[in-house]
């Protein structure tokens, strides 16, 4: 009799015990995102911070792949009823989000709704536009990971072949310039590109005061019409593929695979994310220096400014108050001043708060590593006008993929650029009015 109490006192126990764990157990903010390596890790480390800081939530990061492949895994899990609290979207993915409209729920929302202070004004403003209803100016998701494309090179091949280690080429005649010389050093790539799209047709006509599309880009309309295929644009992919016939511009890829051509030593030159610079860090066996963009010296007023790239998080629907607020405080917690801070340090991409570029300057971080402020110089470089803020462009990754396709069309020698931006402009028009039939 006494055993049996004693196993049926435990029992009880067990299951009062249960039901307080059960009670204090933390809710769960599921989040998914594309950061992998050394990013991968770096996120990681502060989700686990800000799980560690506070036992009512439990944010838990998940990898799914490249950008592509996590907003196409976000999109069908949310048509199946089970998409995460919060999803991480490229840039070029903004339009196509807020088009989406039952299936978010706007970052200025879900913060006013769980009373915790989101000031708007804190973010830096080139940032927070992108990202911002163009009508109210209220944020639409959560600036995190913002970038520009700068210019990386590899300071001990520069001196094997005669160059300045100590300056990086400023314009696009510079850059052929040093890749011929690199090349005849014995390289195998002179220079590559990451992004081409982003960098060499985005970035390249903002930081030359040009379009990319009408109606600024986008932001004043759906009706928007692309406008990459005029004078400046096919000039500069022409000056591409005069490199590339000559052996100085070798195509590595259509997202980041230029990256691993110059950590390995292979190529002396690229145009990359800012944000590659963690592992660039980490895995370069050699000095390397950074640049702003190159610019083209006979356009009249270059360089104008750069426009971002990177992602921002988006908060989707379906999911409880007590989630929602998890997420806010937990988009609060990633964009105090010390934390943003600490990511911009150690990935290179951009300080998306003014408390936070501030914070590192204080703490002396550009002065003991001047190259991490060149994305920043970028960005800052002049005001920006109204169609170089950024592109609010739907089907912008589909379009990107046109882009891809035709200009490897030009690195092959099957089109001219004229021919193959002609071709990029008119199929991505036909993508711009399929996305505007969906608003409608």
């Amino acid at each position: 009799m006494k055993t049996k109490w004693v196993r049926q006192a435990a029992l009880a126990a067990g299951v009062v015990l249960g039901m307080v764990n059960a009670a204090h157990a933390a809710t769960d903010i599921v989040f998914w995102h594309a950061m992998d390596s050394s990013l991968g890790e770096r996120l990681n480390a502060i989700t686990n911070d800000f799980n560690a800081s506070q036992s009512e939530f439990k944010v838990v990061p998940v990898y799914k792949g490249d950008y592509d492949q996590t907003l196409a895994a976000g999109i069908a899990a949310y048509r199946s009823g089970d998409a995460p609290a919060i999803l991480q979207v490229y840039e070029v993915g903004t339009a196509t989000m807020i088009g989406a409209k039952k299936a978010i729920v706007p970052v200025w929302k879900v913060f006013q709704d769980a009373g915790v202070a989101l000031d708007s004004n804190a973010f830096v403003p080139a940032i927070a536009s992108y990202y911002s209803d163009a009508r109210t100016g209220r944020l639409m998701s959560m600036p995190f990971n913002s970038s520009t494309p700068i210019l990386y090179y590899n300071k001990d091949a520069f001196k094997k072949a005669g160059l300045d280690p100590n300056r990086a080429p400023q314009t696009w005649d510079e850059v052929a310039q040093d890749a011929a010389k690199l090349k005849a050093s014995g390289m195998a790539c002179g220079f590559s590109t990451s992004w081409q799209s982003w960098v060499q047709l985005e970035n390249y006509s903002a930081w030359h005061a040009a379009p990319i599309a009408s109606k600024n880009n986008g932001f004043d309309g759906a009706d928007a019409v692309l406008e990459f295929n005029r004078p400046l644009q096919v000039s500069h992919i022409q000056f591409l593929a005069n490199m590339a016939r000559q052996g100085t511009f070798s195509y590595a890829g259509r997202k980041d695979e230029a990256n691993s051509k110059f950590y390995s030593g292979d190529c002396g030159i690229v145009t990359n994310s800012s944000g590659a610079l963690a592992n660039i860090r980490k895995t370069a066996k050699f000095e390397f220096g950074t640049g702003m963009m190159p610019y083209d010296a006979s356009v009249k007023g270059a360089p104008q400014n750069a426009i971002i790239g990177g992602a921002s998080l988006w908060v989707l629907a379906g999911k409880n108050a007590e989630v929602y607020k998890g997420t806010a405080k937990f988009l609060s917690y990633l964009t105090s001043p010390a934390v943003a801070a600490k990511w911009h340090e150690d990935t290179g991409y951009l300080p998306v708060t003014k408390a936070a570029y501030d914070l590192a300057l204080k703490q002396g971080y550009y002065a003991k590593n001047p190259g991490a402020q060149t994305a920043i110089k970028q960005i800052l470089n002049k005001p920006p006008l109204p169609y170089t803020r950024g592109l609010r462009l739907g089907n912008m990754p589909q379009i990107r993929t046109v882009i891809d396709e035709e200009l490897e069309q030009v690195w092959t020698g099957a089109k001219t650029p004229q021919q193959a931006l002609d071709t990029a402009v008119a199929r991505g028009n036909d993508l711009l009015r399929r996305f505007e039939r969906q608003q409608n």
